[in-house]
């Protein structure tokens, strides 16, 4: 972190009352915290983002690292990836950098690529033009206005993605006040909150994921706005919040991140046929299952494990398809048939409000047709689910459903012996299993006989 006393005795930081907006002063000046009095170091930046800022700065640019590198860097967490600020046009850095890409309509950006890591690059931004770049709701359709550092720290969402760390010094320049929020472990959206709300809704998703990410809290009318203005994601293209969702849930905090989303009453945008169900009964089996996943989520990300989106939206989905489930086979629709048709249904009413990629919704309906045929544990069936490429996933959601009273706990027993049995004692548990009640034939009817010829001319 910063020597923060340092700096609050070489310059007077002002911190903002709780209930008040950050308005852009007419003078803003930053606070410039040097070299000497910060602990961000050239060694913890990636070699590349080093690349692209000494680049800029060599070509007479100006070369900023910015946003959430280096906030996480002063809280000493690692960033996952570097952003690059500059006063060089999109076109003027492409020209520069040979492996490089324009992307972006809203506004224009710059990739630099290096293998897998990439490094996004910036121009500063000015305010939008009222009357050509905002629609009628307040968002942002166009942003393609480029202006200077000051207008361009002014345009950040939060106060804490607002410090820039200058190539040129070492030094940080803070506009907002960033680094006071920072110390007071503060989330402070700049600028009016509804409007900025307005202008890209989205950021209420942010605000979430920065709470359960970085453990600080939302500032009070930051923190006010949300539930009321959550309805605004309905407006946000339902691709853009699978993007989110993935951040939301795979932070490593997704317990927490999850609470949040249901205590200031975003989940039910998101995710609403499964909001329901979990308003119903709040602490039944589907959050049950749910709260489960998310924790297993969390673990498996700490310990370094992969986690594949697939199996979090099936918990994520399972009480709307187990209810329609169940509906389905009491009209008198068989078993599979039924869940198949529930997962359908769900399915379809959700990727309208996030679009769940099908290579994702294919391995989750596999995950859920498995916990049918894993109760089919007699003769060789057992023996040929242990071969089937999502019995793990499947295995897995099984015991969550164990765990929330769900099934039985003895079947997830016994396919947790299963797996690790010796092949003859796999068949001994095969014989052990009650026998299949095989169907009745039923006897065809033959059609009588043709009367012949002679009869029927007689």
């Amino acid at each position: 972190m910063f020597a923060l006393d340092k700096i609050f005795r070489r310059r007077r930081v002002t911190t903002l009352n709780e209930e008040s907006d950050i308005q852009q002063p007419q003078d803003a000046k930053p606070l410039i915290v040097p070299r000497n009095e910060h602990s961000l170091s050239r060694s913890h930046l990636s070699p590349q983002a080093l690349k692209v800022l000494y680049g800029l700065k060599d070509a007479g640019y100006e070369a900023y690292l910015v946003g959430g590198c280096v906030r996480d860097l002063l809280l000493g967490h690692e960033p996952k990836d570097f952003d690059v600020a500059t006063n060089a046009s999109p076109e003027q850095v492409h020209q520069l950098f040979r492996k490089s890409r324009l992307i972006g309509r809203r506004f224009k950006l710059v990739h630099v690529g290096f293998g897998r890591e990439v490094i996004e690059v910036a121009t500063f931004r000015a305010p939008p033009e009222a009357e050509q770049h905002i629609d009628e709701q307040g968002r942002i359709v166009q942003d393609n206005v480029f202006g200077t550092l000051a207008q361009d720290a002014w345009r950040r969402d939060f106060t804490i993605n607002a410090l820039y760390y200058n190539i040129r010094d070492f030094s940080i320049v803070d506009y907002t006040g960033g680094i006071a929020d920072l110390q007071a472990g503060k989330i402070h959206l700049i600028g009016d909150v509804e409007t900025r709300y307005r202008e890209d809704p989205v950021r209420m998703l942010r605000a979430i994921r920065f709470v359960g990410k970085l453990g600080l809290r939302l500032e009070q009318e930051t923190a006010r706005c949300v539930p009321l203005l959550a309805s605004l994601l309905n407006d946000i293209p339902a691709a853009r919040l699978f993007d989110e969702c993935l951040k939301l849930y795979l932070s490593g905090k997704a317990v927490l991140t999850h609470q949040l989303l249901m205590e200031y009453g975003i989940f039910e945008y998101l995710f609403p046929e499964t909001a329901r169900v979990l308003k119903a009964e709040p602490a039944g089996q589907a959050a049950t299952l749910l709260n489960s996943a998310l924790q297993n989520t969390d673990t498996r990300i700490a310990e370094g494990k992969p986690v594949t989106p697939a199996f979090l939206f099936a918990a994520i989905l399972w009480g709307p398809v187990a209810q329609q489930w169940k509906l389905h086979q009491t009209h008198k629709i068989p078993a599979i048939p039924a869940l198949q048709r529930a997962a359908t249904e769900v399915i379809s009413e959700q990727i309208q409000r996030v679009a769940i990629p099908k290579r994702f919704t294919i391995v989750t309906r596999d995950i859920w047709t498995l916990q049918i045929r894993l109760t089919m544990r007699q003769g060789k069936r057992g023996l040929r689910l242990l071969s089937h490429p999502k019995f793990r996933a499947g295995y897995d959601f099984l015991l969550l459903r164990a765990e929330s009273g769900e099934v039985e706990t003895e079947l997830a027993t016994w396919w947790t012996d299963f797996q690790v049995a010796p092949e003859a004692e796999q068949q001994k548990m095969v014989n052990a299993l009650a026998p299949v009640a095989k169907p009745r034939k039923r006897r065809r009817r033959r059609k009588p006989a043709a009367k012949k010829a002679t009869e029927n001319k007689a």
